[in-house]
């Protein structure tokens, strides 16, 4: 079984907010075994794993790290198509990371071609910086979590890395990605069809990943504001 399953069950617990202790005894198994399932060191048989996921009202798929959805109904990760066509397409050890890349990767590509055929430069260029960023940002906090790597190798100061600037940056080329669509809107210039049928028809091999990446993040934020309002 993969170490999806194991950090899964262990983030499942953790959203929910209870402890090993209830969690193994709403399960009828000890609080040993769990942890030993939590950190990978022993594998459970299939009578366990069909009673998490209805405890935790996930697919075994989602719990095995398979989808990203929590009904199984994310296409897996081998059967979707590759935008960047690398010839390694698989980042050895999870697949999970594999799967996420595609769908990024896959979604990307249908934005940029969108944006291309508007014509709008500004639009491109401002995108383009919001998700550079996205990844510098992603990629830094990563570099620096064990606090042992030199960051003279980046040219920004960590002080100002970690006092927000490059949100502050987010924040600002979004507003020029949005001034560039009105302006664009202002000037009458053309968008290409967006509806459901035309963006099927003209990215067949990508528009699930989009369909994926809206659902998905629908969901998440749904979620997460919903758990907010109930803690005010």
């Amino acid at each position: 079984m993969s170490s999806d399953f194991s950090r899964s069950l262990s983030l499942l617990r953790q959203e929910k907010g209870i402890s090993q202790r209830a969690v193994a005894k709403d399960l009828g198994i000890s609080q040993a075994l769990l942890s030993h399932y939590e950190n990978g060191v022993r594998e459970p048989g299939l009578a366990f794993v069909i009673k998490a996921c209805n405890y935790y009202n996930v697919s075994a798929d989602f719990l095995l790290g398979r989808t990203l959805s929590r009904d199984g109904t994310t296409i897996a990760a081998e059967e979707l198509y590759d935008y960047s066509a690398e010839k390694d397409n698989v980042l050895h050890g999870s697949i999970m990371a594999t799967l996420n890349k595609k769908l990024l990767v896959n979604s990307i590509g249908v934005l940029f071609d969108l944006l291309g055929k508007t014509g709008k430069r500004e639009a491109v260029a401002a995108a383009a910086d919001y998700l550079s960023t996205a990844v510098y940002k992603l990629f830094r906090h990563l570099y620096r979590a064990d606090g042992t790597q030199n960051e003279d190798f980046f040219s920004l100061p960590a002080r100002q890395f970690t006092s927000g600037v490059p949100s502050a940056d987010m924040i600002c080329t979004e507003a020029q990605y949005v001034d560039a669509l009105a302006a664009h809107v202002k000037e009458k210039g053309s968008f290409p069809p967006m509806n459901n049928d035309a963006l099927m028809e003209n990215y067949p091999g990508l528009y699930q990943s989009l369909l994926q990446i809206v659902h998905n993040t629908g969901e998440r934020v749904t979620r997460r504001m919903e758990r907010h309002m109930q803690e005010k």
